[in-house]
């Protein structure tokens, strides 16, 4: 599979609620991930561990989709467009919209950069 490919079959996975199972299939032991506010988190663990409480967190979710998606075979980088509609634990419904830049190595994503509106 390509680049493409692989993102789009990630995403796809998301889609279907499979977070946790990509994270695991798509993602390289050493990968650093960056939020849009700025925080970096380290290493598969750091960023398991970031992932399975952002999902504790969501009461329910209400959809999910993909706007667009575009890679660089040679580069080896994707970026995806994406949203999700949830509520909350804690209350509140919410439709976040982001961008997602990720850089592959050795067939998993090693770098990925989030773009989103991070409120202040």
């Amino acid at each position: 599979m390509n680049y493409y490919q692989k993102v789009k079959d990630m995403y796809d996975m998301l889609g279907q609620g499979k977070m946790l199972e990509a994270f695991e299939k798509y993602y390289h032991k050493d990968v650093v991930m960056i939020e849009a506010t700025g925080e970096v988190r380290n290493g598969k663990d750091t960023n398991r561990e970031f992932e399975n409480n952002f999902m504790g967190s969501v009461k329910e979710t209400h959809g999910f989709g993909v706007n667009s998606i575009t890679s660089n075979e040679t580069d080896g980088i994707t970026m995806v467009e994406s949203w999700m509609d949830v509520t909350f634990k804690d209350g509140p419904r919410v439709k976040m919209e982001e961008v997602a830049v990720q850089r592959w190595k050795d067939g998993l994503i090693i770098h990925e950069r989030f773009y989103y509106n991070a409120g202040k």
